[in-house]
């Protein structure tokens, strides 16, 4: 069997390895490396789903785009008795972004969340309790008072629509309100109080210069890098942070005082004393409907997403489990001391959109909602919700 994968650091084709020896000749493995960039995994997959390509044995899916294949029956069922066990301690947000139409399409492998990433000295020089939740007002506020930027992903790409979904997610409301709806019967919640919120945030971040010069092209790893910098205070990003800045420090690149530094608690909340919804990430695996081998597909999975296997591909590969049971192994928290934090986010994170149409929303919110300065809480919520819509019913191209 074929074992489509996303690019890591070798941890998905050593599992094979692993399960390809632990099912003494049922099967074998082969793993073929996907596009990096998300968009051309799905493109890829997509056309060749459409195909009827029977390759297409086990593929490494990002959450947002199961709903697209899943909807015109592109992937395999899920066999009951699979499902039950692969389900079994797994983190309710990794969950969510399995399922279609409350159907559980895909098996959660590893799932990913961000974390509000802090500097200790900073957010006791502003007089932050980090003990306590924390709201994007305060961190604002914060910034200012101590001359620091803010750590946030403000390019055009994936990371402005996982910002923004995660702040609108956080303020009670939803970007689409009825995501199971046929396209023209679409309604988007941009323009609730939520979305005007969202809006605000990323607009003040903007136009204030909290994000540094840079916002406008800045991706995970530049805001990363802000946040190791002198000017640093305050980051959401994902744990990747944490080995990498780790790495750096042994090369010689950092100094060692800034490890002790840095801090980590759960993502912002929106408004105080409302849970925040942080992001999530992360992947999920499919059949193929056209595969020829589905049995020994889902038999791989449930070998591919055991609770062992996912604690040694977040040691080794920085990738977090989505089943509880994979924190519990000590090397996890040997490696990453915020394990428990990732846990605990998971289990609050929300996806973005499960839409059919999540290509059409997602570049939609990019176009409109960069550069962060630009966007206008009093119009950029309604120009967009009108935008998605006319498109949604063919009266607009992307």
């Amino acid at each position: 069997m074929t074992w489509y994968i996303n690019p890591d650091d070798g941890g998905q084709e050593a599992i094979a390895q692993k399960c390809t020896e632990a099912s003494n000749g049922a099967y074998r493995i082969e793993t073929s490396l996907l596009p990096n960039e998300a968009a051309s995994q799905r493109e890829q997959l997509a056309r060749r789903l459409a195909a009827g390509d029977s390759s297409l044995d086990i593929m490494s899916l990002d959450p947002p785009f199961i709903p697209e294949l899943a909807e015109p029956g592109f992937l395999a069922p899920v066999p009951e008795d699979v499902a039950q066990r692969t389900t079994a301690n797994v983190v309710d947000g990794a969950l969510a972004g399995a399922r279609w139409k409350d159907q559980l399409v895909t098996v959660p492998f590893w799932a990913n969340t961000q974390l509000l990433w802090y500097r200790k000295s900073v957010a006791e020089a502003a007089g932050l309790d980090m003990s306590k939740p924390v709201t994007w007002d305060q961190l604002i506020k914060a910034a200012e008072s101590q001359d620091k930027y803010l750590g946030v992903q403000g390019q055009r790409g994936e990371s402005m629509t996982v910002w923004i979904n995660a702040l609108v997610e956080s303020g009670g409301g939803q970007i689409i309100e009825n995501p199971e709806a046929p396209g023209d019967e679409i309604q988007l919640g941009l323009t609730s109080d939520a979305g005007i919120k969202a809006a605000e945030i990323i607009s003040t971040i903007g136009k204030d210069g909290l994000g540094s010069p840079g916002l406008p092209t800045q991706d995970e790893n530049n805001s990363m890098i802000l946040f190791q910098g002198d000017k640093g205070s305050f980051m959401v990003n994902w744990p990747f942070v944490w080995p990498a800045t780790n790495a750096a420090v042994e090369s010689g690149s950092l100094d060692k005082s800034l490890i002790d530094d840095i801090g980590w608690a759960l993502y912002p909340e929106v408004n105080a004393g409302e849970e925040a919804r942080p992001p999530l990430g992360g992947i999920n695996l499919g059949v193929g409907a056209d595969s020829e081998h589905p049995d020994l597909a889902y038999q791989a999975i449930e070998c591919i997403v055991s609770p062992e296997n996912q604690a040694e591909y977040f040691v080794t590969n920085g990738n977090p489990p989505s089943n509880t049971e994979a924190y519990k192994d000590p090397a996890i928290k040997e490696k990453f001391p915020m394990a428990d934090t990732i846990r605990e986010s998971l289990e609050q994170s929300a996806p973005r959109p499960q839409t059919p149409y999540y290509n059409e929303v997602t570049t939609s919110l990019q176009q409109r909602w960069t550069p962060p300065s630009t966007v206008d809480p009093q119009s950029t919520p309604q120009t967009t919700a009108d935008f998605i819509t006319s498109v949604l019913r063919g009266e607009n191209l992307l």
